[in-house]
């Protein structure tokens, strides 16, 4: 957006008056392919014009429109700033503060607040960063986190062990509950990690069922349809039925490679029973280089029929809605024809966590698997 903003500045000579309000709202209209963007350009100089006292606003309308309105008013908010630093004009920082520590606001919002803090007040910033620890925002957290491990780095074996299980009891992030992981098994402290993040790890599986010309993704196999763990259907080559697969890998990754066999042009069910406490909101975070679709207690929560694309953990974000009880949560995993080393991988991770990543175990969850 940066490079934006000579042209941006050209438009003072169709700079048109209104109230911020106004201009925020056609920054905050345009949509992800651009469309509003030569409004957006009068509408974006209208609040940089209006100074620190638009920044309210700024940070309210942060998080409210597309990607790319996002980056309009993050880019207003960060002229501001720099603006007010320059001319030394007076900041509303008690104001940025409180938005950021009010935890009713949108993510990309308080984020955005806590950027505009640290650039305009550092050891404010500073400050604030340890209270963050157990922020519902992932990101805001992050820095918290990281801050324990740099502390626990200079500590004695004892100290360090304490301050490394406070940090593992706040961390979210797979690279830094690494770090903190290896470092409290080196003292003699287990981790379990499948148990941290939440992952599912036994299942039912059954395949393979035909992919050939990769049209198995659209195509509803018996599994779609029911549930019977019991049942035996026909199959890509020959007749199949569920069969009991428990991950071993600290991650979750569930390896169909394994009971199915090096499989190409295939699909693959997994389903597994997850026991909620309550009713209450959730995410399925998964992970897989594969084409997939999931669903919770028979309802299509989201599917993409892509390839290879490279797989990490908590890829995918699906929000849903566990139910108190039993819900049943069923994978679809598709292989297609490539037989490149780098394609043979079939495989997906799962696990159930609130917004902020934090883990939801199912009822009577064992301590270790």
């Amino acid at each position: 957006m940066k490079a934006l903003l000579p042209a941006i500045l050209l438009a003072l000579s169709t700079h048109s008056h209104g109230t911020v309000d106004d201009a925020l709202k056609a920054l905050t209209g345009i949509d992800r392919e651009g469309l509003g963007n030569e409004a957006a350009t009068v509408a974006w100089q209208e609040v940089v014009q209006a100074g620190p006292s638009a920044l309210p606003g700024v940070l309210g309308a942060a998080g409210t429109g597309s990607p790319v309105a996002d980056n309009w008013v993050r880019l207003a908010g960060d002229v501001i700033v720099d603006r007010a630093l320059q001319s030394k004009e007076p900041l509303p920082l008690a104001e940025i503060e409180a938005f950021l520590q009010d935890t009713a606001h949108r993510e990309p919002a308080r984020l955005l607040a806590f950027d505009l803090l640290q650039k305009a007040d550092p050891a404010k910033a500073d400050a604030i960063e340890p209270t963050l620890i157990h922020d519902p925002v992932q990101t805001l957290r992050r820095g918290a986190v990281q801050r324990l491990i740099d502390t626990a780095k200079t500590q004695d074996a004892e100290q360090a062990k304490a301050t490394y299980l406070r940090a593992l009891d706040a961390v979210r992030d797979e690279d830094q509950t690494m770090v903190i992981a290896g470092a409290l098994r080196k003292s003699g402290v287990p981790v379990n990690l499948w148990r941290h993040f939440g992952f599912v790890m036994k299942w039912h599986v059954i395949g393979p069922f035909d992919n050939t010309g990769a049209k198995g993704f659209d195509t509803a196999f018996p599994p779609e349809k029911e549930i019977n763990l019991d049942a035996t259907y026909d199959g890509k080559e020959q007749p199949v039925k569920w069969q009991p697969f428990q991950s071993a890998d600290q991650l979750g990754k569930v390896d169909l490679n394994k009971p199915l066999g090096m499989l190409k042009e295939s699909v693959a069910y997994a389903a597994a029973s997850f026991e909620s406490p309550t009713e209450r909101d959730a995410e399925l975070r998964l992970g897989t280089k594969n084409a997939w679709k999931v669903w919770l207690n028979g309802e299509l929560l989201f599917g993409r029929d892509e390839y290879h694309r490279g797989q990490q953990m908590d890829q995918y974000k699906l929000k849903c809605r566990l139910k108190k009880g039993a819900n049943t949560v069923l994978v679809k995993c598709c292989q297609d024809q490539q037989k490149e080393e780098w394609t043979v991988e079939w495989e997906f991770q799962l696990r159930v966590c609130d917004s902020a990543g934090t883990a939801i175990l199912a009822a009577a969850a064992p301590s270790s698997h």
